[in-house]
């Protein structure tokens, strides 16, 4: 094998293996994103009083930013936005918010259990849902500071990304290699 041949395999090897580890702090260090879920109220058959909403609800798992969505026949029914009694007694009375367009998209932006009812009088006929929304899930190297306990805040703990800062200095201790070698 000539010295040539030999050189510029090693240097070929020495870009592969740089650009591998870029590309890997690089997307190691990008934002990472969730996507929201749409949740049909009912599924294929929609907003109605034939539906187990109770059963339906039960079978989903909403977290904030998911999306609830009422399908169903404008001219007949409607969504009230309510609080616990206005749900338990089938009432509209200080409704937190209304829709009636038929094909409604309501944003669960709070990690906290949702009430809604139609406003008809459909309610005592079954057509109500009331949804349990789950804070988004920290990521998987988060770790999370300790509360005083003496403490009395509702404030969540404040949570530090180590991973990220683990990343930052590995780049921040390979940098002077890559410089030092020519590899940049």
């Amino acid at each position: 094998m000539s010295t040539r041949s030999s050189s510029a395999t090693a240097h070929h090897l020495i870009l592969y293996c740089s650009s591998s580890i870029f590309a890997l702090i690089f997307f190691s260090i990008a934002p990472t994103t969730t996507t929201a879920t749409d949740h049909i109220v009912g599924a294929n058959k929609g907003w109605n009083p034939s539906i187990n909403y109770t059963l339906w609800a039960n079978n989903q798992t909403f977290y904030v930013n998911d999306l609830i969505s009422f399908r169903y026949q404008k001219t007949q029914y409607n969504v009230f936005m309510v609080n616990q009694s206005g749900y338990d007694n089938c009432t509209t009375e200080g409704a937190l918010g209304n829709w009636s367009s038929g094909k409604d998209f309501i944003l669960l932006d709070k990690a906290k259990r949702y009430y809604f009812i139609c406003g008809n009088g459909q309610c005592f006929n079954g057509m109500k849902v009331s949804v349990l929304v789950h804070p988004l899930h920290s990521p998987p190297s988060a770790a999370i500071v300790a509360n005083d306990t003496s403490s009395k805040s509702s404030a969540p703990p404040p949570v530090l990304h180590t991973g990220l800062v683990s990343l930052r200095a590995l780049f921040v201790a390979v940098l002077p290699i890559w410089l030092g070698m020519g590899w940049i």
